[in-house]
């Protein structure tokens, strides 16, 4: 039940800050909206309030603000009067419509930064935790050979003290694979072990190589504690989060293209309501946290230049104010459609990775 909830709040949510974009800067340039909706597809219930329809929809996986004249073709046939022109969003320049259509995107980005400052600002700043204590080691590593385990803690490489994690793993950086004597302490008991470094690939985020060096293959805790920080500094926080998000997804997708990320690390709406429901339960600092990743992902998608997309009509305006005339209207409809398959390839392709995470366990 906690992951269907959670699911439902943080899609809902992402959902509607980015329609909300859109339709905050519509209404700021004058632009008159019809419809408001989250979901596709017939309409569970709607209520309208002024001009605006506002409606829940039945398939949650999107929403649209459908606003007066969207295309210059909606107005073909309408004798419309000086005040219904300025209304129309076909008819605003350029500029105001750049705007109106990037608001979306661009609200989930500004809603990530406001979660991701949210959470410093109340729980705090995460610093890891110093320690040389051994959490984990390496299955055939060095350290499992020499009889290192798990609990240890280092206290001393070669005779020389070791206070910090940094200290460990430069000695046995800088050891040129010659044999060192590792000083722990296991059960309260001191103890001397000799390891000899192994030389090893290291690889980034994305599994690349970029190097190597010599490890044992011992692990340091991931804990974290959270120190308390002023109004600025969340700020801060908030803002240096987004921006790691937002480069850590740009590059994730040119890993895919690149053929580095497997196209099956791909994941859909079972895969986000999975982890959704995990964080709610892990606590709202992850919960939250989860949210304003998914947030980052889903701005930086729309602007994407797939012709369905956001990023496809900036496109659009982009080339119309190079050419100074729009682009015509059957050429539009063509890249459109295929937009649209393009998009729901992706879909069905995302759904059917989900599908096999679920079967295969």
């Amino acid at each position: 039940m906690s992951t269907l909830v959670s699911f439902v709040i943080v899609l809902g949510l992402l959902i509607f800050v980015h329609e909300f974009g859109h339709f905050i800067w519509a209404k700021f340039f004058g632009v008159k909206v019809l419809k408001f909706s989250l979901g596709f597809g017939p309409k569970l219930f709607s209520k309208k309030y002024g001009e605006t329809e506002y409606l829940v929809s039945a398939f949650p996986l999107g929403g649209y603000v459908k606003m007066f004249g969207e295309t210059p073709g909606d107005l073909v046939e309408e004798r419309l009067s000086p005040d219904e022109q300025k209304r129309s969003f076909a008819t605003r320049p350029i500029w105001q419509r750049f705007i109106i259509v990037a608001g979306g995107p661009v609200f989930n980005l500004i809603f990530a930064m406001f979660l991701f400052f949210l959470i410093v600002f109340v729980a705090g700043l995460p610093q890891p935790v110093d320690s040389t204590a051994i959490v984990g080691v390496g299955e055939d590593s060095p350290a499992a050979e020499a009889g290192l385990k798990e609990g240890d803690t280092i206290i001393a490489i070669n005779g020389q003290e070791t206070r910090h994690w940094e200290d460990v793993s430069l000695i046995i950086k800088d050891s040129g694979g010659r044999e060192v004597l590792i000083k722990v302490v296991r059960d309260g008991e001191s103890l001397d072990i000799a390891v000899t470094p192994r030389m090893q690939k290291i690889k980034n985020i994305f599994g690349e190589e970029v190097g190597e060096r010599y490890m044992i293959g011992i692990a340091r805790t991931e804990e974290v504690i959270y120190e308390k920080v002023g109004l600025i500094r969340s700020l801060q926080a908030g803002i240096s989060q987004t921006w790691s998000w937002m480069y850590l997804t740009v590059m994730g997708l040119v890993k895919i293209i690149q053929k580095v990320v497997p196209a099956s690390e791909l994941g859909g709406p079972i895969l986000i309501a999975k982890i959704a429901g995990e964080r709610m339960e892990a606590g709202w600092v992850n919960f939250l946290y989860f949210m304003g990743v998914l947030s980052v992902n889903l701005g930086i998608l729309n602007l994407l230049p797939i012709p369905i997309l956001d990023g496809g009509h900036l496109v659009f305006f982009s080339v119309e104010a190079i050419l100074r005339k729009p682009l015509n209207l059957r050429t539009m409809e063509i890249l459109q459609q295929v937009g649209l398959v393009l998009l729901g390839t992706l879909m069905i392709f995302v759904f059917y990775n989900d599908l096999v995470r679920v079967f295969s366990g």
